[in-house]
């Protein structure tokens, strides 16, 4: 008989963590969740705390992750202090948990014989290039201390595969939304950010314009594509580089519009002042991620609000819909708000990439 894998989550009490602790219970794995608490939360797991191993505790502490790391197959590094803006305010805090962080974890998953590490990287290393879509082999050209730290995160699973055989596979995310994730804080996300607004009949901020796009993706096509990244052939991902999106993008007033619709709030937003480090237009060429380990969206955009929404309604206790919605808002022929996902140029079956137990 295979033993059960065993695979550790660093961060898995954040909000895209504590979602893919969930997926990895799902595939039958032996979860071990390692998080700070410095922006995660005990109640992104209650449900599920007692079918993990949870552990409060520091990636950056060498001896802690020396520790944790033992027996497991599959790393999943969430853990980060995020936020462009947070990292402008103090970009010592960002370099310190996040680049010293990543080789705490790179170094324990070496020593121990970890199978792989799944790192989560993120989009913003592209800057503000205008190139659209954004594909792997552009340049790195990161515009804030936060997109510096991740960029260096990929650069140290590159080094480490090449050096040390250590198996990493680095996934850029896009703008993930969904449930879990916190609307509170200063540096929320904007999704999280709009809907607790116009649940609570509040007028929701844009920073700027609004006519800035992005490539929002639902937090289930992220844990999808860790698993399948994980399981996927050494000779496709290690050492690797994919961008995690829906392969379409949105401006940020048509986004607030379509929540609108969702949610039947009218509220009118207020705009402030562009937020230093942001970058105008995002969009993910989703082609390579098809190609190497079967990534397939699938859950679209309107589908992910609506979940998202009504997971929020519950949490905060308010009617999801607070009168009748209007009919959706129909796109305008203006790119900047288009979404319809690009589909890739290439797939292999999902199947094929589907997580084992044992490995």
């Amino acid at each position: 008989m295979r033993s059960v894998a065993r695979s550790l989550v660093t961060g898995g009490a954040g909000f895209i963590g504590s979602n893919l602790a969930r997926g990895l219970l799902a595939a039958g794995h032996a979860v071990v969740v390692v998080d700070n608490l410095s922006t995660g939360t005990r109640d992104n797991l209650a449900d599920v705390a007692a079918e993990i191993e949870f552990v409060a505790g520091d990636v950056r502490d060498r001896d802690l992750m020396a520790r944790l790391m033992r027996g497991v197959e599959w790393v999943f590094h969430q853990a980060a202090l995020p936020s462009v803006p947070r990292s402008v305010a103090d970009p010592w805090s960002s370099n310190d948990h996040n680049v010293n962080g990543t080789l705490s974890v790179l170094l324990a998953a070496r020593d121990a014989g970890a199978r792989r590490v799944v790192y989560a990287a993120s989009s913003s290393v592209y800057g503000d290039t205008p190139t659209l879509p954004k594909r792997e082999s552009m340049p790195a050209t990161p515009l804030s201390p936060y997109a510096i730290t991740k960029y260096v995160g990929e650069l140290y699973c590159e080094a480490f595969h090449r050096l040390y055989g250590l198996e990493t596979v680095a996934l850029r995310y896009f703008n993930v939304f969904g449930p879990r994730q916190n609307p509170n804080s200063e540096y929320a996300a904007v999704i999280p950010r709009f809907i607790a607004a116009l649940l609570r009949g509040e007028p929701p901020v844009i920073h700027g314009d609004g006519e800035q796009t992005r490539d929002f993706t639902y937090v289930d096509n992220v844990v999808a594509a860790n698993l399948a990244a994980a399981a996927a052939p050494a000779e496709a991902v290690a050492g690797r580089v994919f961008n995690l999106g829906c392969g379409g993008r949105i401006s940020l007033n048509r986004l607030l519009r379509e929540l609108q619709s969702i949610t039947g709030a009218r509220v009118e937003p207020v705009h402030t002042a562009p937020r230093p480090g942001d970058v105008r237009d995002s969009e993910a060429d989703i082609s390579r991620a098809a190609e190497a380990f079967g990534y397939r969206p699938e859950v679209g955009l309107e589908e992910g609000l609506r979940r998202t929404v009504a997971w929020f309604a519950e949490r905060l206790g308010v009617p999801a819909t607070r009168e009748p919605a209007a009919p959706p808002v129909a796109a305008a022929p203006d790119a900047r708000h288009a979404w319809a996902p690009r589909p890739p140029t290439a797939s292999v079956p999902a199947g094929e990439a589907a997580p084992r137990s044992g490995g």
